[in-house]
């Protein structure tokens, strides 16, 4: 029998990757990227050029439609592997990434009436505009007694779907009423490959407070929050969720054409990029705390029963790995920051050093940055330069350095930047294993680990734990290519559950990173005053960042 092959989707912030992979030893044979041709949308609307508020982000569906068919079919020209061998493909997405679509499943976006409200369009998930339905949402369920806040941390994020669709519904009540279902941007795409719209269980578990066996919140909860939602579980939210792995139909002959594949072969439910991961690394049981490094982090867990963590961005049966609670947490921005600074704050001195010695400036500046001890920079920062994730669940906090003088340098600034991102993983850390969650070792996957050693030694100093790196390169989307093999299952040549899959799959470099103990020392004590600073302007005792903020939106 000839060695069969999968296809992964990665859906990202600025482009998609497609994935071709081996299914017998988990060989990446061709890589695809397609850049969005809208890019993100955070200025003005391109249909009309209306200007858009503050903290707004949304994309164009036809964006995702051509990485499909356009990355497809590229990395099957490359390979030269013949189609009949390529028995399924999955995808992963950004979380939560939403929009709302007809009764025929077209993108309220592509109707005439309605494409001129930036409403209609896909929120991204760092689409922050619905904080205030956020704050009243989480007030009225903390009020009310939810049973299902406390799996979320104590807060539903303004990231989430009830957030976005309270948001539409009080700004824009006729993109509501004409909307037919609000979906994920995952499952959108899958229904686009094979006919059928069919919610994932681990976006609905993460990012729309739907539990396994007590689906979503109440309607008297809805009610509470607004009486036009009061049957939004039903209505605009409606449909069976299935579980990671589950086949969601075939890839009709017209998307087959289009990609360069055989019609018919699985197509897996969607799954969110970072939770992808997961199984790509090789974890399928408790104390591995996978990190999912690029733009932001997410941060997830394997748990044998649920714990109430502050912060986290849930707790979802079977979200990840069949059998386990899956628990995840974040950091808004991480190689975002860093690539803000060196795009915004680096003098061009920096810029022509690094180009007379052919390197990049982000490999300029962490060689630099690489000769200073902990704690040499006199410099210390928090991390929240697009708010803060978790465990603070607050979109409206900003960024902070403390200690410049006329002597700082660009490069201690950028290690200050990455050392705060560590520090701001080891909140997340310290949350979990003092909750009775264990976290024993990190696993690290995404651009940043494979591009920048120093980053990942300072994660392993501060955390204080060893850092294992996914050989991959394009991890979620080899996990998305391992639940494509899962969907086709053996009679197909592909494997009966995920942990099989993983078993044959699954990919890690061979070095990784321990903490150096005289390092580990000074970034103790750095931490506590991260910590101070982490408190004293995030949990209310000095709101001048939301003052700030304030002030920026009425100017």
């Amino acid at each position: 029998m000839s060695t069969k092959y999968a296809i992964g989707v990665d859906y990202g912030t600025e482009s998609g990757r497609a994935v071709l992979v081996n299914l017998t030893n988990g060989d990446e044979i061709a890589t695809h990227v397609t850049p969005y041709r809208h890019g993100v949308i955070d200025e003005v609307l391109p249909v009309n050029g209306l200007k858009l508020g503050m903290d707004w982000a949304l994309e164009h569906p036809a964006d995702y439609i051509e990485v499909l068919t356009n990355s497809v079919p590229a990395v099957m020209k490359e390979s030269g592997i013949s189609p009949e061998d390529v028995i399924g493909i999955g995808i992963d997405f950004t979380a939560c990434t939403m929009l709302p679509i007809d009764e025929n499943g077209t993108p309220l976006c592509f109707v005439d009436d309605y494409k001129e409200n930036p409403h209609s369009w896909v929120k991204l998930w760092k689409h922050h505009a619905a904080q205030d339905e956020a704050n009243r949402l989480n007030a009225i369920a903390e009020e009310r007694g939810e049973n299902f806040l406390p799996r979320y941390g104590g807060k539903i994020s303004s990231e989430w779907m009830i957030a976005k669709v309270w948001q539409i519904l009080n700004e824009a009540p006729e993109i509501y009423d004409a909307a037919d279902q609000f979906v994920e941007a995952t499952d959108w795409v899958i229904m686009k490959m094979c006919g059928n719209l069919m919610r994932n269980q681990c976006t609905a578990g993460y990012k729309s407070i739907h539990h396994k066996r007590d689906g979503y919140p109440s309607k008297e909860f809805f009610k509470a929050l607004d009486p036009r939602l009061e049957n939004i579980a039903d209505t605009k939210l409606r449909g069976e969720v299935y579980p990671l792995g589950t086949k969601a139909g075939g890839l009709t002959s017209e998307m087959a054409e289009k990609m360069g594949l055989m019609a018919g072969i699985a197509v897996a439910v969607g799954n969110v990029d970072a939770h992808a991961a997961v199984p790509a690394v090789g974890v399928v049981t408790p104390g591995k705390l996978v990190m999912a490094m690029g733009t932001s982090i997410c941060h997830l867990l394997l748990g044998d029963e649920e714990r109430e963590v502050e912060g986290m961005c849930g707790a979802v049966e079977d979200g990840i790995i069949p059998g386990y609670f899956g628990y995840e947490a974040g950091q808004s921005a991480v190689g975002d920051i860093f690539a803000w600074f060196v795009d915004e704050s680096v003098p061009s001195t920096v810029q022509d050093q690094a180009e007379e010695e052919g390197i990049s400036v982000h490999e300029w500046l962490e060689k630099k940055a690489a000769a200073y001890r902990p704690g040499q920079t006199g410099l210390l920062a928090l991390d929240w330069w697009n708010g803060n994730r978790s465990v603070l669940v607050d979109t409206d906090l900003t960024g902070l350095i403390v200690g410049y003088t006329l002597l700082t340098k660009p490069e201690e600034v950028y290690r200050t930047l990455l050392e705060a991102t560590a520090f701001g993983t080891r909140k997340i850390v310290d949350a979990f294993h003092n909750n009775g969650v264990p976290v024993d070792v990190l696993y690290a996957c995404g651009g940043l680990p494979q591009k920048n050693r120093l980053l990942m030694q300072i994660y392993a100093d501060v955390t204080g734990r060893e850092i294992k790196v996914a050989a991959s390169t394009q991890t979620p989307a080899l996990g998305a290519a391992m639940f494509a093999a899962v969907a086709a299952g053996t009679e197909a040549g592909g494997y009966d559950n995920i942990v099989d899959a993983a078993s044959h799959m699954a990919r890690i470099r061979d070095d990784s990173f321990t903490p150096i103990p005289e390092n580990q020392a000074v970034y103790d004590v750095l931490y506590q005053e991260y910590s101070k600073l982490h408190d004293y302007f995030g949990r209310g005792e000095n709101n001048v960042m939301k003052k700030l903020k304030s002030l920026k939106e009425q100017a």
